[in-house]
């Protein structure tokens, strides 16, 4: 059997990644493992964010992948470059390709974030963006909250308006142009989001950004996809729980009903 893209979460959200991924790369077979017995990371000490992302990292490395995703922000933001000095395989996070997008969009150099805690608090995206530009400005918020109301679907309700209005009120007071959702749930209420920001605000989801990098990067291997582009690559995804009502919310997130199997690492 090829080699296969394996791509990881915390839980459900990097499922937005895959999706893109199989938009983007039909000929690929994805292994997705979403960790959800330990989900949410982003109140987790960074040694055992480590911890637990170099557990789920060999669990791929098993079923023989030859990249690597990393579909989670608070992992990308505080584990990346240490996955990368240990491991050979290519691993590609999801904040460098957005924020390319985002300094490529911005007309006023003035950006947002908004995240889970770990991932504002390491101030990954504000490194990223000033490694490249340090003219630019960047305004960061934490949003603890959305996480959950996501997963409870709660998106639809009058309070996701009320709890993105609190959060968003100081980003759109500092005039941001650009606003990076550095995390994989948040594309889910994104209508939302847009609505709280304005018209004159883009919304920049990596995860169209992170499929595209995928594809250059696999464009440079000498490892040949799959060649099933009239057949199911048999996409495989291991969650390490399954939580009540885990299958229409997955099916919110990958966008079709999925075969779901439940593993310990």
């Amino acid at each position: 059997m090829a080699k296969s893209i394996g791509v990881f979460d915390s839980g459900i959200g990097g499922l937005t990644v895959a999706r893109e991924l199989l938009r983007t790369l039909p000929e690929e077979r994805v292994i997705y493992f979403g960790d959800t017995a330990r989900v949410p990371y982003g109140g987790k000490s960074t040694s055992t964010i480590k911890d637990f992302s170099d557990q789920i990292v060999k669990f791929l490395l098993k079923k023989d992948v030859k990249l690597i995703v990393v579909a989670c922000n608070t992992v990308s933001s505080t584990s990346l470059e240490w996955l990368k000095n240990k491991y050979s395989l290519p691993i590609v996070g999801v904040i460098e390709p957005g924020v390319r997008e985002a300094i490529r969009t911005t007309r006023n150099n003035i950006i947002g974030v908004i995240g889970t805690r770990a991932t504002i608090e390491s101030s990954a995206y504000r490194f990223a963006i000033h490694r490249i530009n340090r003219d630019i400005k960047v305004y960061s918020k934490s949003c603890p909250l959305l996480v959950p109301i996501i997963e409870e679907e709660r998106g639809n309700y009058e309070v996701t308006r009320l709890v993105l209005e609190g959060y968003l009120l100081g980003l759109k007071k500092k005039n941001v142009d650009t606003l990076i959702l550095g995390c994989t749930h948040y594309p889910i209420i994104k209508d939302k989001i847009q609505e709280v920001m304005g018209k004159g605000v883009k919304i920049i989801d990596s995860a169209s950004s992170v499929a595209l990098e995928v594809k250059d990067i696999l464009g440079s291997m000498e490892i040949p996809p799959p060649r099933t582009r009239t057949t199911n690559p048999n996409h495989a995804f291991y969650f390490s729980d399954i939580p009540r009502g885990f299958s229409q919310l997955s099916k919110r997130f990958l966008g079709h009903q999925i075969s779901y199997t439940r593993t310990t690492l």
